[in-house]
């Protein structure tokens, strides 16, 4: 996905073990409504994460569906993560591997690559599409590295329970399990299910955190978040979470990597570094995507 296709994020300031309360900003695709969480004016990263877009949920009639045309990156790992559906990865590696629901596929851009994210093999059916794609800014030493692709299926993540939680370990350690997601910093993504009346507490090693609503409530420190709502921990400060009702919740989180600009698809410590990526899309300098010959113009 493109950073520019929806808007900027509502970003509050609150107190107490909260520090941020983030709405999403809406974008509606036509079949598909996308909510952009990060990065917004006043927050623009949680850890390494750098932007965060709730996908869907979105239903297709046959012949319909995601169609994201070959695009660049640099300084960042992606990782989309579908609830349901399916997605066709293509990129400038070679590689071609479905995208499905539970499974991890994280692409680090390094120096640079390129992408596209089609519809994929339920495109002559009826379909549903229903995900996060995030970004993760790579620390400053290894902004320029070599370009790669991994894909864990489903049943290799991690799934435990923890005080009658459903915990899935997406990336780093936590509750004595660790994922098998190598990644260039410390960072955590989890995906929990909540049964009503259900609390846990976060991990406590990680200097930020922040817990994303799907759907459902819950309640931190007294205060109430429902769904679509991006909750951002004051750094060092305990988590516990506690289900009003059923809830389906995303934690996001790490150690900060430090600043970094962000323009389209490119994140990078250096805005020297952002104009030579335009420069070198412009000038198709990035390397193509085998079996998809479509590309996305530079903004302009």
């Amino acid at each position: 996905m493109s950073l520019l296709e929806a808007g900027v994020p509502q970003c509050t300031e609150s107190a107490g073990t909260i520090r941020w309360v983030i709405k999403p900003q809406l974008k509606d695709l036509g079949e598909m409504v996308v909510r952009r969480v990060l990065p917004s004016r006043q927050l623009r990263m949680v850890g390494p994460f750098i932007f965060f877009d709730h996908m869907g949920p979105a239903e297709f009639p046959p012949g319909k569906g995601v169609q994201v045309r070959p695009h660049p990156h640099i300084g960042l790992a992606t990782v989309t993560y579908l609830f349901a559906g399916e997605i066709m990865h293509r990129d400038s590696l070679g590689y071609v591997q479905p995208i499905r629901a539970g499974a991890i596929n994280l692409m680090t851009a390094g120096r640079g690559i390129v992408h596209s994210e089609r519809a994929g093999s339920d495109f002559n059916t009826t379909s549903r599409l229903h995900g996060i794609q995030s970004w993760m800014a790579l620390p400053t030493e290894q902004e320029e590295c070599e370009p790669a692709f991994v894909h864990i299926p489903a049943d290799e993540i991690p799934m435990l329970n923890e005080s009658g939680v459903q915990v899935r370990i997406i990336i780093g350690t936590a509750y004595g399990s660790t994922s098998p997601v190598s990644v260039h910093a410390p960072m955590l993504y989890l995906e929990l299910h909540m049964p009503r009346d259900t609390s846990i507490d976060l991990p406590g090693h990680y200097q930020e955190l922040a817990a994303y609503v799907v759907a459902g409530e819950v309640a931190i420190d007294g205060h109430n978040y429902s769904d679509l709502t991006l909750a951002v921990a004051c750094p060092g400060k305990p988590v516990r979470l506690h289900a009003n009702q059923p809830s389906h919740v995303m934690i996001i989180g790490g150690d900060p990597v430090g600043h970094r600009h962000i323009w389209w698809n490119f994140v990078a410590s250096s805005r020297d570094r952002i104009e030579q990526a335009k420069a070198d899309w412009r000038a198709q300098k990035f390397g193509s995507v085998p079996g998809d010959d479509e590309f996305i113009p530079l903004p302009e």
